[in-house]
């Protein structure tokens, strides 16, 4: 397969080699392999460089030169391959030179180093895919190894019409991932239509889906279009598709194999050039072995599949996340705040059930309580702190103190929880707890201090009824973790060593 026979679209292999005869031998064994060639001499290598997208590899052949080393260097892009060279173990040191062939080739020798070469093309470092709305990117932000391939995964599968099925937990970013697939592909001018197929009774989907004629069902008064003909020449999201129906499900079966459709009530047949894009978060597989979903429907819509990793799985881009998202909601509410390290530390610890919507909603709640200040741990809700809450509690002027004691004497009563007779019942408790108490020192004495020593006998207790575990101290205690473990700090109370 010489020059003149290379179709558009394929990369090609260029031999590198100043001797005709040695690089014909070499040329006909790539045309038998069924691989696309070009041929060049040492001296026209650069020029043929200066354009690489075409460029699927480079053999070397016959004695090198300098400048052949230093074309390797300069195109590390490109992966060569070395044959029957001189020096080759100090050329073969440059990453880019993935293998060499040695006499006699064979073709399992060939085709593996072709092999290495596309694995080497597919796994370049990529840089970030333009799209028209930075919006719609911001859920598949990461430099995870998942999220590269989940990237790389829409960029391969954009360009084609395949129908592709998009599975992953609730909140992951699947409607996302859609959006950047039709933004990817040739049909990105024509519109993009999402429909839950959970989120519609059973009775109306047909009609959501194909639409209807005037007077099909009480209620119809006028025609109306539906999704799939909204979508002409766009793409349509199913979301949620194992929620669809069983009797629906026969019926998109049918419009997937004949692409045309008729809406309800109606008899004219409609054609439907649509790319179907589905999305799931249940295991389709099983749903067909239970018989709730259909297996031909199944086969039809995994052509392509792509799985959205959990944001469990991909840690390391939580700090990404935040940065994207703090910037998002700064630009939509004017406002923003900071995590301390400690704070996302925490937070990659959590196991985030429900992945980046969770994230999301937990720093606009943040947004709505700490706007424009920096929080730490101790800030974070209880259920996001995996590790020790370092708690500031300053000192206060004398008056301000007071009404800390005051606060502290009511702080175990809920009022709101309490109606009248409540409340009456409680106060004839604390008189006759009174009576039983020991009287107030005629000298008086030092409430605060009295309080204290109170507080420290009761954490004390605590401690040493748990042996000293924090967590099951601060529980029979009503008070959280990290409160207790800065009391624990402030009154130096500490396990007595063995």
């Amino acid at each position: 397969m010489n020059e003149t026979a290379t179709l558009i679209g394929h990369k090609q292999i260029l031999v590198v080699d100043n001797d005709a005869g040695r690089s014909q031998q070499l040329t006909t064994i790539l045309a038998f392999v069924g691989e696309h060639y070009i041929h060049c001499s040492q001296e026209q290598a650069g020029n043929m460089l200066s354009d690489t997208s075409h460029i699927l590899t480079v053999i070397l052949t016959g004695n090198v030169s300098i400048d052949c080393a230093s074309l390797i260097k300069a195109n590390p892009s490109v992966p060569f391959i070395l044959h029957d060279v001189l020096d080759a173990n100090e050329l073969a040191t440059s990453v880019n030179v993935i293998g060499t062939l040695f006499a006699p080739l064979n073709y399992a020798q060939l085709t593996e180093l072709i092999h290495h070469c596309h694995q080497y093309h597919n796994k370049l470092p990529r840089k970030a895919m333009k799209l028209g709305s930075s919006a719609l990117f911001r859920s598949l932000i990461g430099s995870s190894e998942m999220m590269a391939q989940v990237r790389f995964l829409i960029e391969q599968v954009a360009k084609t019409p395949a129908s592709v099925l998009v599975l992953g937990e609730s909140g992951t970013g699947k409607e996302v991932v859609a959006r950047n697939i039709h933004n990817l592909s040739e049909r990105a001018k024509a519109p993009f239509v999402p429909l839950n197929c959970g989120a519609i009774p059973a009775e109306l989907l047909e009609s959501e889906l194909f639409g209807h004629e005037k007077g099909a069902f009480t209620g119809a008064i006028s025609t109306r279009k539906g999704r799939f003909e909204l979508a002409e020449g766009g793409t349509l999201f199913l979301d949620e598709i194992g929620d669809m129906p069983q009797p629906m499900q026969v019926k998109l079966l049918r419009v997937l194999q004949e692409r045309t459709f008729e809406r309800v009530g109606g008899s004219k047949s409609i054609k439907a050039n649509v790319r179907i894009i589905a999305a799931t978060h249940q295991d389709l597989e099983e749903m067909i072995k239970a018989g709730s979903f259909r297996e031909d429907l199944f086969y039809r819509l995994n052509v392509f599949p792509i799985e959205t990793p959990a944001l469990r799985e991909r840690k390391e881009d939580i700090p990404l996340l935040l940065k994207e998202l703090l910037t998002r909601f700064e630009h939509e509410q004017g406002k923003t705040l900071r995590f301390t390290e400690k704070a996302i530390e925490s937070l990659m610890e959590h196991p985030w059930a429900g992945n980046v919507r969770e994230l999301s909603n937990l720093i606009e709640r943040m947004l709505i309580m700490y706007g424009e200040q920096i929080v730490d741990v101790a800030e974070l809700p209880y259920k996001y702190q995996h590790i020790d809450a370092q708690v500031y509690n300053p000192e206060y002027p004398e008056e301000l103190q007071e009404q800390d004691v005051i606060n502290e004497l009511f702080s175990g009563f809920d009022y709101e929880d309490c109606d009248e007779s409540q409340l009456e019942a409680q106060s004839v408790n604390e008189q006759k707890n009174s009576m039983d108490a020991a009287l107030l020192p005629t000298d008086g004495l030092n409430l605060k201090e009295h309080l204290a020593d109170l507080e420290v006998s009761l954490i004390k207790q605590s401690l040493l009824k748990h042996d000293f575990v924090v967590a099951r101290a601060a529980e029979t205690l009503g008070m959280r973790r990290t409160t207790l473990v800065e009391k624990m700090r402030k009154y130096d109370l500490q396990k007595p060593s063995e």
